[in-house]
């Protein structure tokens, strides 16, 4: 007999954490290999988590609802073997060194009756100046879990207030290396409604202030004239709806111009990284897709060799995955670019945040209909659009992304029934 450990496995690139939505199995369940013991949100994907082993399983370590970061132990499953695994397990104890057993001895000692905190109880106590020692875990092994610490901040306040301490008479200033001081918490009236921040709304909030602290953001608009774009999907829309079986979008005609740009302006297909610059060779556009209260970025692979219909049907089955809770691990990774069109909000100018650790973002505004002069003295009424990009200003300078804003501008301004071919 064995015990063995399943740990959070990292559900994406970038990924550092993920909130058990729900556990599948329970202490005391059989299971096989691979077969699905929990699932598992993050701010890219959401999955299920297969066992590794097969066995009982014995515990687990964290409940629903709990955050838990990548590599951390989730479960424990007692497997079914010849007993080699419990003496390579003791082995290493057996050939230690006296000073080293010692070492391990007290160090085990000195954990013994340590309270173990998940990353989310913690944030939580902390962000509502709760002391956790004052609380009575109803975890496992008496572990406090987030759910008595959402009791002990419904109990009211004087039951979960930390004893405040006498201040020093002599206030020493903060220096370089101390931590800051604790943000006050919000004054909360009896009729407010408080929602924890957990899951992918805590990750997307993790993730846009990390993009915002590392990268020093530049912005640039420029305006095109798409009337002949309009006019070729106008013409074939129905057509195409009826034999394809799904909408064709103007998303799918930008999404296509951006990735023939990039490939004329690699550098923008560029990602930061310490003391160097990444140039990606492929073009894989991240595309925003927004739900009733997350937003998920999944990924055109090699859109720059894919056709209008070929990007319009991805953009159609990704956001179908999104809203159906069925997005991949793999659907989520390998941005080098990303593509969000803020135009079907009805915004008409917006400045968007980087997608780490990429270079560049552009919205794609909406669709309006302005006075435009043509040709020097004629007034006409044509089909516009704000083309808004942000830019990591580490990577990139004005020059090259102006440039390629112009080029954008260019390939949509060609675009019309005559010259767009969407097969």
């Amino acid at each position: 007999m064995a015990i063995e450990k399943m740990k959070m496995p990292q559900l994406g690139e970038s990924v550092t954490e993920g909130t058990i939505s729900n556990w599948l199995v329970k202490p005391g369940d059989h299971v096989q290999k691979y077969d699905p013991i929990a699932e598992v949100m993050t701010d890219k994907v959401n999955a299920e988590v297969p066992s590794s082993y097969t066995g009982t399983i014995q515990e687990l370590h964290f409940d629903e609802g709990e955050t838990v970061p990548v590599g951390e132990l989730i479960c424990s499953i007692q497997t079914e073997g010849t007993g080699a695994g419990s003496e390579e397990e003791t082995a290493p104890e057996q050939s230690m060194k006296p000073s080293e057993a010692n070492e391990k001895t007290t160090e085990a000692s000195q954990s013994v009756g340590k309270p173990r905190y998940s990353p989310a109880v913690l944030r939580l106590s902390e962000e509502h100046d709760i002391d956790l020692k004052t609380l009575n875990g109803t975890g496992a092994g008496g572990r406090i879990t987030r759910k008595d610490v959402l009791k002990a901040i419904e109990h009211g306040p004087e039951a979960v207030k930390i004893p405040a301490e006498p201040e020093p008479s002599v206030k020493e200033p903060v220096t370089k290396g101390q931590a800051a001081p604790r943000r006050d918490p919000v004054q909360t009236a009896a009729n407010d409604t408080i929602i924890p921040v957990t899951g992918i709304r805590k990750a997307i909030a993790q993730n846009m202030t990390r993009a915002k602290q590392e990268i020093p953001h530049a912005w640039t608009m420029i305006e095109a004239d798409v009337t002949g774009l309009v006019s070729a999907r106008d013409a074939l829309k129905r057509e195409f709806k009826e034999k394809e079986g799904f909408n064709l979008t103007y998303f799918a005609f930008f999404v296509k111009a951006v990735a023939q740009a990039l490939k004329e302006f690699p550098e923008m297909n560029s990602m930061w990284d310490g003391d160097r610059i990444i140039r990606k060779k492929d073009i894989h556009l991240s595309i925003a897709v927004a739900t009733d209260d997350a937003l998920y970025v999944p990924v055109i692979k090699h859109a720059d060799e894919k056709t209008i219909k070929g990007i319009g049907r991805e953009i159609h089955e990704l956001a179908g995955k999104v809203r159906t809770g069925k997005l991949s691990a793999d659907d989520m990774q390998g941005g080098t670019f990303t593509v969000n069109n803020t135009g079907s909000f009805g915004s008409v100018q917006s400045m968007g945040i980087i997608n780490h650790p990429q270079a560049a973002i552009l919205q794609v505004e909406s669709i309006v209909k302005r006075p435009v002069v043509m040709d020097g003295n004629m007034i006409a009424i044509r089909d516009m659009v704000n083309l808004c990009l942000s830019l990591d200003h580490r990577v990139l300078d004005g020059l090259v992304a102006g440039r390629f804003l112009a080029r954008l501008k260019g390939i949509l301004e060609e675009m019309n029934e005559k010259t767009v071919s969407i097969y």
